[in-house]
């Protein structure tokens, strides 16, 4: 087995053995990652692999709206899917334009947004302890 097939069990593995807090972290750190090679593709005129890596991170962003409760999450859900649906407003505009700004505008915004999560999550899990 190759080390990357190693390295593709171990983050699988990882995924699913994860509580849904660090799941959370995991699918923002992926999206922003997508986004910055996105933009390096970009950058390089690989234009396919740009509309790839957006997709990725557009199929990621589209799961986390999917997944809002409205109910239980009130306000918050509500603030959150408003910025979301935004966020994906961006990646369209990005892909179909390529244009580096929408990419960056949603990276500072999922990078904020993780900030924040990570910051709750700790506090989760300090109370658990």
């Amino acid at each position: 087995m190759s080390v990357a097939r190693h390295l593709q069990t171990y983050r699988e593995n990882q995924f699913h053995t994860a509580d849904a807090g660090t799941i959370l972290l995991m699918l923002y750190q992926g999206a922003i990652d997508f986004l910055n090679q996105a933009k390096t593709q970009l950058e390089n005129g690989n234009i396919p692999e740009k509309s790839r890596l957006i997709s990725r991170a557009h199929a990621i962003l589209s799961e986390l709206l999917a997944s809002l409760n409205r109910e239980v999450g009130g306000e918050v859900a509500r603030n959150l899917e408003s910025l979301y649906l935004f966020m994906l407003e961006q990646l369209t505009t990005a892909n179909l334009q390529n244009d580096p700004k929408p990419l960056e505008v949603v990276v500072s915004l999922l990078v904020t947004l993780k900030e924040g999560w990570e910051g709750a999550v700790a506090a989760v899990r300090k109370r658990a302890a």
